[in-house]
This record gives C-alpha cells, structure tokens and sequence, in this order.
C-alpha cells in the first residue's frame, strides 16, 4: 500500500512539474522529417504527431511554417525528437520536447508495436508514448504580464502655446500620440493635382512656371518649353508632361547626373551642366544638344 501510494505521489508530481514546464510554451514546432527517418514525413509520423499533440490542446506549427512571434523568438516554442529505438520484432519509439537551446524539457513514456506493417506500427507506438501527455491540461502562461500604460499630458505645455486656437483643440480631449497628424492651413493653395490609379492618371501644376530668358546658352535650343517631370521607375526615371504623356525614358548610369535616353525618334544622353539639364544626341554625323526643363 505504502508502495502504491508513493509511485502515486511520484507520478502526481512529474505530471505537475511537466505541466508547469509545458505551460511556459506558446508553440509546439513539429518538423517534417525526423533525424530517425530518410523522408519527409515517413510513415505518416510527422502528421500524426501534430494531431496528436493538437488535440491535446497544444498550438502546434510545421518547422517551416512558423509564425510571426516564433520566427523572431524560437525560445516561444518546444522543438519535437523522435527518438527510435525499435528493433526488428517490436517498434519503439519516444517522445522528447527541447527548448531552443537544445535542453530536454520534456520526455514522454516508451511507445511499443509488435504490429508488422510499419506505418500501423508507428502509429500505435507513438499513441502509446502520447499517452504520457494525457493528464496534462495546457494552458499558455507566458504574454500575460499586463505592461503599465504610459499616459501622456500635454495640458500644462498647450497653455504656453501662443497659437490659443491650437491649444483649445488639443486640450479638451488630449492627445493620441500614435495619431498625430499635420495638416497643411485652410488658406495654402496646393501646387500639383494629381491621379494615379490603374483607371485614370492625371498630374496637373499649379506652380508657377520659371522664366528661363537668359539662362540658356546659344549654342543650345530648347526641346520643350513644358516641363517634364520625372517620375520613378524600376531602373531610372520616365518624365511626362501635363497630359500626361510619357515623353522620355531615362536609365541610371554610374554618373549619378547622367542618364541614358531614350525617346519616341531619339536616343542620346541626358546630363546636368550648369545646373542645366542637356540632351545630346547625334543626327547623321552632327551631335546636337538640346535643353530640358525637368522637374525631378
């Protein structure tokens, strides 16, 4: 009876201690080739495992599908083993959980089959080694400290504001830091218009167009009096026009003021001298260089 009675102490006490262990855990990670085995998921162990330890109440992931929190902190998970002892009459197998430092937290009971076929035999050993996780009420422990919320007052900062129109829209209802957002005044007329979706694009200026007389040199023409703006893309830049048209491709160079071009007709270079941006290309056997208004 004294036997009796201590083994049942003994075993009340690993499954509290296991509990309490297993508990510290937001993930169970299952791989999908055991070190045992030469394929993935052979004999169907992989998926029985992770059923078997789902069912259980554990959140239990692939090793290679791991979430988010898990991919950052592997130490959020327990890491499977399947350990194979199994000789050639009876299969054995057990159970063992690591944490990410590779340190047994957790190892289940021997599993036995005398059963032939190796997939059934499998899959009765290994039930057999779960049967040590059935007393076992999981529960994940961690992530639950509630962290202290910082409040922000800006009352008595707002009361030295001299703008008194800021002030009273701050006070009343405080601030969310997270949320703050700049607004341009009533009264400042914006200078583009632009649309860009997948149906319509339109880009519009309403700035003030520079007066270039005298800027240029004689010796170069004007390409365009509009002004071409540049817009980003995968290797260089396009520029288009107000309608908007796309009227030269642009392609990065190692000279980060010079660009290859290439036009509808023409294909040359574009670079910056002067603070001026040049087109140069050749007609025949003349090279001709011609000016552009560029907004980047």
């Amino acid at each position: 009876m004294r036997t009796f009675i201590l083994v049942l102490a003994i075993s009340c006490g690993n499954l509290i201690s296991a509990q309490i262990n297993l508990n510290d855990y937001k993930y169970i990670v299952v791989p999908k080739r055991f070190d045992a085995f030469r394929e993935a998921n052979q004999h169907q162990t992989s998926t029985l495992i992770k059923y078997l330890l789902s069912e259980r109440g554990f959140n239990t992931v692939y090793e290679d599908v791991l979430p988010k929190d898990l991919a950052i902190d592997r130490c959020l998970g327990l890491w499977v083993d399947l350990l194979d002892d199994s000789s050639m009459f009876t299969t054995k197998t057990t159970l063992v959980l690591k944490d990410c430092n590779g340190l047994d937290v957790f190892e289940t009971q021997q599993g036995k089959s005398k059963i032939k076929e190796y997939k059934s035999a499998y899959n009765e050993a290994i039930g057999e080694a779960m049967q040590s996780l059935d007393g076992v009420a999981y529960t994940y422990s961690g992530g639950q400290e509630t962290k202290e919320t910082l409040t922000l007052n800006f009352k008595n900062d707002v009361r030295s504001l001299k703008n008194k129109e800021i002030a009273e829209r701050m006070e009343p209802k405080g601030i969310n830091t997270d949320k703050v957002q700049r607004k341009a005044p009533k009264n400042q007329n914006p200078v583009v218009i632009q649309e860009a979706t997948t149906e319509n694009q339109s880009y519009k200026s309403l700035e003030p167009v520079p007066s270039n007389i005298g800027s240029k040199n004689e010796s170069q023409v004007s390409e365009n009096e509009e002004i071409w703006y540049a817009q980003e893309i995968a290797n260089g830049y396009q520029l288009v026009d107000n309608t908007p048209k796309v009227r030269m491709l642009l392609f990065k160079s190692s000279n980060e003021n010079m660009f290859m071009a290439q036009s509808d007709q023409k294909s040359g270079m574009v670079y910056q001298k002067d603070g001026q941006w040049i087109f140069e290309y050749y007609e025949g056997e003349n090279l001709v260089q011609k000016s552009l208004n560029i907004k980047f």
